[in-house]
């Protein structure tokens, strides 16, 4: 008992100098190197859900597949032997669990706890976690907690705002939870949205014997083919190389190629726009009318890229059996969708393919000696802890490339600073902005793609010096996490507890 009034168990209480939250590519990512830089710190990864894979454990709709190559959205310490750059749910699982437990990473998450509030108590120089593991409350007490959480909300998907959506007398599907017993074969479907989701389960619901799937779009998306290797289809330096170097050779190619391609988007927006549609029309049936379908209103990479192996996208329409509709909705009726136009598509079941919720640090409470913590007020230092917030690492990837390669250097930035704030005595490191610094903010992810611009208000800032500025850039990122002086922007204390 621990004397409360009603006699009621004191909560199981647990002590770590780090905990990690969440088990997928971030928490993975970070648990690698928290105990080869920090081998006689103590860490947990904490998981809300039964199983590791974060994203990949979630997501079921058809066709579930990287939106990324996985030479660099795999980790660096365990490369991605697999010749093919895109590859499935089902294996980029299969993967995280093999790395893991080869790393006995494994070892250290705990299931089914799920993190309700977050605590920084100057006093005590540590957070206190309120941790709900299937209806038994528990305290976790840190020296430092790290979010591995993603940047969107698990439980709740963006709602689209379509009007007489209720009305509809099929079955409404949110790709986010995909019914696993969906039967759509022979079926009419609409896939509403243009982004890497509604690209991705096109084709699959086609092989899958779908009637007829319609892809509704408000403003189309650039797609770009990525080539899947042959079966024993080996580059130059394959043939030459060992395996392992092989293999190292093969993460720059893909870190330096999608970057180039990133740049000369930004610069040359007009080549870049006539170069993807030129591409796309070459794999389009001939007939197929790129505008207004294939036709952007926005430059490349002002919102993502999106990727489809082997042309399957745009073979797809080769089948009969898809289409596009570039349009806007007047309304959703009983049996189908309304166009502005007057034209009216027929559906038996509406997939609303529309964004991502935002949401940082999972939507934990966290408060800093009980003072609720306002995202929208603080701005990111070195695009990894919030300004004002103790001892608090976020782990954020890149919208411009492989998450992973942004959550890496996050990982390897932070366990720095660690060993930096152990080797110095020091008992917090908490990020602070001058007024000056404040000026003129930038958003902290540079897309301006609809469910980032709905969560304009939600998220921190960015600043545009120093150690404030939005993270894009691989190499300079990469430089930091190895080299940068800690010190700029960072307020640390030793404080006796």
């Amino acid at each position: 008992m621990d004397g409360h009034a009603n006699g009621t168990a004191a909560p199981h209480t647990s002590n770590y100098d780090v905990v990690i939250i969440g088990a997928g590519i971030s928490g993975i990512n970070v648990g690698y190197r928290m105990q080869t830089a920090l081998p006689s710190s103590t860490y947990t990864i904490l998981e809300g859900r039964a199983e590791l894979g974060g994203t990949w454990s979630l997501f079921k709709y058809p066709g579930i597949r990287s939106d990324s190559d996985l030479h660099t959205f795999g980790f660096p310490f365990n490369p991605w032997t697999k010749p093919n750059p895109i590859a499935t749910g089902a294996s980029i699982i299969e993967y995280m669990q093999q790395t893991a437990e080869k790393f006995g990473i494994d070892r250290k998450i705990q299931y089914k706890h799920k993190v309700a509030s977050a605590d920084w108590s100057s006093d005590e120089q540590r957070w206190r976690l309120e941790v709900d593991n299937e209806g038994m409350r528990k305290v976790y007490y840190a020296k430092f907690v790290i979010m591995g959480t993603g940047y969107y909300n698990y439980e709740k998907p963006l709602q689209a705002d379509i009007p007489g959506l209720e009305d509809f007398k099929g079955t409404r599907v949110h790709p986010q939870f995909w019914p696993q017993d969906l039967e759509y074969a022979g079926k009419r479907m609409i896939v509403i949205g243009s982004g890497a989701t509604a690209i991705t389960i096109l084709p699959a619901v086609v092989d899958g014997g779908v009637g007829q799937v319609t892809m509704l779009q408000r403003s189309p998306s650039y797609v770009m083919n990525m080539p899947q290797p042959k079966p024993g289809e080996l580059t130059w330096y394959e043939r030459i190389f060992p395996h392992w170097v092989s293999l190292r050779l093969k993460r720059i190619q893909f870190i330096i190629i999608p970057y180039m391609l990133y740049l000369f988007c930004r610069k040359f927006p007009t080549a870049a726009a006539n170069f993807l549609r030129k591409e796309a029309k070459s794999q389009l049936p001939k007939d197929f009318p790129m505008d207004p379908h294939f036709l952007p209103a926005y430059n490349p990479w002002d919102q993502r890229l999106c990727f489809c192996p082997n042309n399957d996208f745009f073979k797809c329409f080769e089948s009969g059996k898809a289409q596009i509709v570039t349009a806007k909705i007047k309304r959703v009726v009983g049996d189908g969708i309304e166009l502005e136009s007057g034209e009216k598509l027929d559906a038996d079941i509406i997939v609303t393919a529309t964004g991502l919720n935002l949401q940082l640090c999972g939507g934990i409470p966290l408060s800093v000696d009980k003072k609720p913590v306002d995202f929208s007020s603080c701005y990111i230092w070195r695009a990894s802890m919030l300004s004002g917030v103790p001892n608090l690492g976020l782990i954020i990837g890149y919208v411009n490339a492989s998450w992973t390669l942004g959550a890496d250097s996050a990982s390897r930035l932070l366990t720095r600073l660690m060993k930096f704030m152990n080797d110095n005595k020091y008992t917090s490191a908490t990020p602070s902005i001058t007024e000056e610094e404040k000026k003129d903010p930038l958003p902290p992810l540079a897309l301006n793609s609809t469910y980032i611009k709905k969560a304009d208000g939600l998220m921190p800032h960015a600043g545009r010096t120093g150690p404030w500025q939005p993270r894009d850039n691989y190499f300079k990122d990469n430089w930091a996490a190895n080299r940068a002086d800690l010190r700029p922007g960072m307020e640390f204390k030793r404080v006796s507890t």
